[in-house]
């Protein structure tokens, strides 16, 4: 009878072409996958930023973020809605349900937002709509930039029309930001007594600069020959020409800024302030793309800011404050060496048991082929190289030799029955072939459901489960068309018997008798063993209801978050003042490198960056 085994015992070249192309395209599919800490979540957060300058927190809470929780709640595909009401400023943050479509969710919202535009006050400015990952809603690296010389406001001009824009260049880098930075900003500082002498209000003020300072599109003249493009000034830009602006015009008296009013070239007022340990600062933030290689990125970004360091100015420190991948990059090394350890373990075990180098290495070809050819169905699925994803590779290695080793047992046995390499390959394929299928449908069976699991556990572990039933299943490939072919090639001939597979024989068979023996006490002693069985049985459930449960393992990151909490009426120089303690607390510690902190007149929160252990 027949059997599909037969085609690549016959044509050995053909089981070659397929191994090798699962070898080749696997192997330069995995140069291509994205790696990162853990797999990526479909979990996405929408955050309503609202800003009503001057508006107390109480009247934020009533007109602002009352009338937009209402109206977005009412969208589909909301997990939770949180709200904050500060003063000035309302925050609603919307979490997604895993897997909603967030352009859908973004639509939605948008179109709720605009029907209660209205009810809104007409002096908040609109609402920004941002989308951000509900994993990591920060970003995977922050650069600090501090000087002894510069004040704030240069700093910020200097990374915004020089290193952000470079750093922006950088391969995998979605967007650049400035955090805690201070633009330059034209202060007008008006004084009270004499605005009041000329009967003026704080709006009049306002209404000048508005009605003065605007940019106008005049557009272009023609004639027969040539067009003329009209150009207005209609913007100021100088502190000369803020003073100079006629706030009013009364009975030919005119007001003019600098009667009511001091004007001077500054920053912005802060809404966040940045230290590197005591050093203010400001940070760039690198946010890369989701999907991007992050350890790539690291990579690209520290070349590229050792390029910056030699255009810097000297007075102008660079320091990478948080980088996101430094556990990300030890774990996966761990891992990449419990793999290749595991795989010599596996490797010896087979040889010490097989007793010929020839015979071994069979499964020991099977399980790379196996494993790179599981990266296939990886890149398929849009997966990536996270520590769940290697987990599965380093646990699917004992299960992928697992055919190949029944294969060439059973082609070993075969020629000890006196028949030829080739014949007793086939006869071995053609037997094994319908317990392989169901041996290797039965594993991949096993561990598949794991991602079908709901909720948060099944989006994380849905790439592991997913990972190591494709890598049984490519080994079932191998074991039916490499495997037999190869085992005629290896297994020596009956006569020819290496001494260490003789050996290894005859120290089975004293196993083999004493197993018979053991195994004839159970049976004479069947029901205390059976006893003993139910009671182990019994005792699980009370130790499984009283084990400890948790998603993850708590890792040491050598990183100590740190959250500040503030009276509701400090500024923000009483939060910077009071952070300061705490910085010089912490970097006192013998374990601390070094402290990074961002403070607003909320609170504020941190970092310990700890010494490298080894």
């Amino acid at each position: 009878m027949r059997s599909i085994t037969d085609v690549f015992v016959r044509h050995p070249v053909l089981a070659l072409v397929v191994n090798l192309a699962l070898l080749l395209v696997g192997g330069r599919l995995a140069w291509n996958l994205p790696v990162q800490q853990y797999p990526k979540l479909d979990s996405a957060s929408v955050l309503i930023t609202t800003v009503y300058t001057g508006a107390s927190a109480e009247t934020v809470r009533g007109f602002l973020t009352t009338p937009i929780e209402r109206a977005v709640s009412a969208i589909g595909g909301i997990d939770n809605v949180k709200s904050e009401s500060r003063q000035g400023v309302s925050l609603v943050t919307i979490q997604l349900e895993l897997g909603y479509d967030t352009t859908r969710a973004l639509a939605e919202v948008t179109a709720r937002l605009q029907q209660v535009r209205s009810e809104l006050p007409s002096e908040a400015q609109p609402p920004v709509i941002d989308v951000q990952r509900a994993d990591r809603p920060y970003a995977s690296f922050y650069l600090s930039f501090a000087s002894d010389r510069r004040d704030l406001a240069g700093i910020t001009d200097y990374l915004s029309r020089n290193v952000q824009p470079q750093l922006s260049t950088i391969q995998g880098v979605q967007r650049v930001t400035v955090e805690a930075g201070r633009p330059l900003a034209m202060r007008v500082w008006i004084d009270p007594d004499k605005l009041a002498a000329y009967n003026l209000a704080p709006g009049d003020v306002y209404a000048a600069i508005q009605r003065n300072n605007y940019l106008a599109a005049v557009g272009q003249t023609k004639g027969n020959l040539v067009q003329v493009n009209l150009l207005a000034d209609t913007d100021l830009r100088s502190v000369e020409e803020f003073e100079q602006l006629i706030v009013t015009d009364r009975d030919g008296a005119v007001v003019r800024m600098s009667d009511v009013a001091k004007v001077e070239l500054g920053a912005e007022e802060a809404d966040f302030m940045a230290k590197y340990n005591s050093r203010p600062g400001v940070y760039l933030g690198v946010w890369p793309l989701v999907g991007a290689n992050e350890i790539s990125v690291q990579a690209a970004l520290v070349a590229e800011m050792a390029a910056i360091k030699a255009t810097l100015p000297e007075d102008l420190d660079m320091e990478l404050a948080y980088d996101g991948t430094v556990f990300m990059r030890d774990a996966l090394e761990e891992i990449s060496w419990t793999l290749l350890e595991t795989i010599g373990i596996v490797g010896l075990i087979v040889f010490l048991f097989l007793g010929s180098i020839r015979t071994a290495l069979v499964p020991l070809v099977a399980m790379p082929v196996s494993l790179v050819g599981a990266v296939v169905v990886m890149a398929a699925c849009g997966f990536s190289l996270n520590l769940l994803t290697i987990l599965a590779i380093v646990l699917s290695v004992g299960l992928v030799v697992d055919d190949a080793i029944v294969v060439v047992e059973n082609v070993e046995r075969h020629v000890r029955m006196g028949k030829t390499r080739l014949q007793a390959a086939a006869e071995a394929a053609r037997e094994l072939v319908g317990p392989i299928i169901a041996m290797t449908i039965t594993l991949a069976a096993v561990y598949a459901p794991i991602g079908f699991q709901g909720g948060l556990t099944g989006a994380l572990f849905l790439e592991f489960a997913i990972t190591l039933a494709a890598a049984v299943l490519v080994s079932g490939v191998v074991a039916i068309t490499l495997s037999p072919i190869m085992s005629a090639w290896m297994v020596s001939p009956h006569d020819k018997q290496p001494k260490l597979t003789m050996l290894v024989d005859r120290g089975f068979a004293v196993v083999r008798r004493i197993y018979e023996r053991a195994l004839d006490y159970a049976l004479a002693m069947r029901w205390a063993i059976v006893t003993v069985a139910l009671l182990v049985t019994a005792a699980a459930w009370p130790l499984y209801a009283e084990s400890r449960r948790e998603l993850a393992p708590t890792e040491d990151m050598s990183h100590i978050s740190m959250f500040f909490e503030v009276a509701p009426d400090a500024t923000i120089e009483a939060v910077d003042a009071t952070s300061r303690q705490v910085v010089e607390a912490v970097t006192q510690l013998p374990e601390a490198k070094f402290m990074w902190s961002l403070v607003a007149n909320w609170g504020g929160f941190g970092g310990m960056v700890a010494k490298d252990w080894r």
